[in-house]
């Protein structure tokens, strides 16, 4: 890659500008664009003008009890009134850039740039994204300071010194993180929890969609676009974790990143959160301590140890609303709470699913909210989770007034500004289609809604699952419908959306064995494997809510079921409406 742009346009916490006493003192961040006397946001030019900031007043919900307590109420009015307001098609924290999807010299010619699965990617272009990622570690930020005290003591012990440090663009993207999920600090040692301006809550999407905005702006060069990490694989391992990309794990330490990828010298920003939270100090630009990361390695809890699958993207698809009352952790039936993996449509809440997941599976940094971004996986992760977003603005419609209006946990809320963005944008202005409004699309194969998975099952044996084998949906996801009809047992054509299976007789019957074939929907539910939409066996009553051992007890008890199945020679096609709790291997 070239180097990046440092023409002004970054947005985050502020701008070096306007982090000078007398700017502070004022409240007033317009600066100029030209050499012009007077010139403020580029006003000479056409592109802007210095206008008072606005906060919406709408309530939040009761998640946070504190209010008048934290420098990001009501963003950004503690530190600043006025600001750059930008004309047509320009933006940048004094109207020096084009908005996102537009180029050129007036901002008249329109961009439309591809993100693409990371390993669809050439040997050059790898090499490429990585170089890119370090060196925007390494570069320190043209522009931008992040400020190291609350607002209370920002102007230093003599209130004339100004507390802000100096970061790389790559740590301005991993403080902005920290800074929005930080704790409230009280005084006096004291900090509240209960607040996160970028998680659990409708901005959850809004918010990483700019977060990512912002850092491929800043690296990029007229043809650079992020790539995407699919981790809905459903494995155990991480493909994405080679030395030609994001790091192979280390031969010397299992933990750690191998020395053949650069990423095994880059350092952690903000982990001193102990200080953080009982001195009110705010985390600075010091580096501490490797990347840590051993993806599927918490032996602790299995339920982590596995990817996310597809039919999780598929399903997670299919929610209707964007979001739900109290729209929160708790929010059941809701797209925003799936896709962020605390609502697994399995009414489990205890299970994590998707981002989450995909979070917790990297098992070291990248798995505690307030660090993860210095795991340059979570670049890739979450473009992959804005491309789940983007889908799903697109299938449905949808537009910001399903947004909330009021009462999600604060920061939340439809006309809020996102914290600690500058210039302020609202979370309304990021609920909008990709191509249309922000100048990218995605190049992604969904996933059909169904897995298809045949089991091989002897006959006059206690073990019931000898082999599984589990097709990915997703492969001719334009086929409407399947027909089976191997041997004694058949499943009739159903619209499955799902998969074209062509399979020899002869390799899959033999006399020992019979296939049965179940039309499913698989995921993990409370650490018991579980069929959803399949076959119901008689005499077993259908049972799916409770998180407990499969309804059919012993080996012995589901041998004898499946054989009396097969030993009637029939084609059965099961209650495809009915849940069946089974556990088959």
């Amino acid at each position: 890659l070239k180097n990046p742009q440092m023409s002004g346009f970054i947005l985050a916490q502020f701008p070096r500008e306007c982090a000078g006493l007398e700017v502070l003192q004022s409240g007033q961040c317009c600066p100029a664009l030209t050499a012009e006397p007077g010139d403020r946001c580029g006003s000479s030019l056409g592109r802007g003008s210095c206008a008072d900031l606005r906060a919406d007043p709408a309530p939040h919900g009761p998640q946070y009890p504190h209010d008048g307590e934290d420098d990001r109420e009501r963003w950004p009015l503690r530190f600043f009134n006025r600001t750059c307001r930008c004309a047509a098609n320009y933006q940048g924290y004094k109207c020096g850039q084009c908005r996102f999807g537009w180029a050129g010299a007036d901002c008249q010619q329109p961009v439309l740039r591809v993100r693409r699965d990371v390993l669809s990617l050439s040997t050059s272009q790898r090499a490429r994204l990585v170089r890119a990622l370090h060196l925007a570690k390494t570069t320190p930020h043209p522009d931008m300071v992040v400020a190291t005290r609350h607002y209370a003591d920002i102007l230093g012990s003599d209130g004339r010194s100004p507390q802000f440090d100096n970061v790389s663009i790559y740590n301005l993207f991993v403080w902005t993180h920290y800074y929005s999920v930080s704790r409230t600090y009280l005084g006096d040692g004291r900090s509240f929890g209960g607040v996160d301006f970028s998680h659990e809550g409708p901005a959850f999407l809004t918010w990483h969609r700019f977060h990512l905005l912002q850092l491929e702006r800043d690296m990029q060069d007229p043809l650079f676009t992020l790539p995407y990490w699919n981790f809905a694989t459903g494995s155990n391992t991480c493909d994405v974790c080679t030395d030609d990309l994001m790091g192979a794990r280390s031969n010397f330490d299992s933990v750690l990143i191998s020395p053949n990828s650069v990423f095994s010298e880059w350092r952690n920003l903000c982990e001193s959160i102990e200080d953080y939270n009982t001195l009110g100090t705010i985390c600075n630009g010091t580096e501490g301590g490797p990347i840590q990361r051993n993806p599927g390695g918490n032996v602790a809890r299995p339920a982590v140890q596995r990817l996310p699958s597809p039919e999780d993207v598929a399903q997670c698809l299919d929610v209707s609303p964007y979001d739900t009352p109290p729209f929160f952790s708790n929010s059941s039936d809701s797209f925003r709470n799936t896709v962020e993996g605390k609502y697994a449509y399995n009414k489990c809440l205890s299970v994590r699913s998707l981002h989450n997941l995909a979070h917790l599976f990297l098992n070291g940094t990248g798995g505690q909210t307030h660090l993860s971004p210095n795991d340059p996986i979570f670049v890739l992760l979450h473009t992959f989770t804005d491309a789940i977003f983007d889908e799903w603005l697109k299938r449905s419609q949808a537009d910001a007034s399903v947004f909330p209006f009021e009462n999600a946990p604060i920061g939340h809320n439809r006309g809020y500004n996102i914290v600690p963005f500058w210039p302020p944008i609202t979370n309304a202005e990021m609920f909008k289609p990709a191509a249309e409004n922000f100048g990218y699309t995605y190049e992604v194969q969904w996933p059909s809604k169904f897995t298809l998975n045949v089991f091989i099952l002897p006959l006059g044996k206690q073990k019931v699952s000898i082999e599984s084998i589990a097709l990915s949906a997703g492969l001719a996801p334009s086929i409407d419908g399947l027909k089976l009809i191997l041997n004694k047992v058949c499943v009739e054509e159903e619209q499955l959306g799902g998969l074209e299976l062509s399979v020899p007789k002869q390799s899959w019957i033999e006399n020992d064995q019979f296939v049965i074939v179940f039309w499913r929907d698989y995921y993990q539910m409370c650490g018991v494997r579980k069929l959803a939409q399949g076959f119901a066996l008689p005499g077993i009553e259908p049972r799916c809510l409770a998180c407990k051992a499969s309804a059919l007890t012993t080996e012995l008890q589901r041998s004898t079921i499946l054989q009396g199945l097969f030993s009637q020679r029939r084609c059965f096609r099961g209650d495809l409406k009915s849940i069946q709790h089974l556990k088959l291997d």
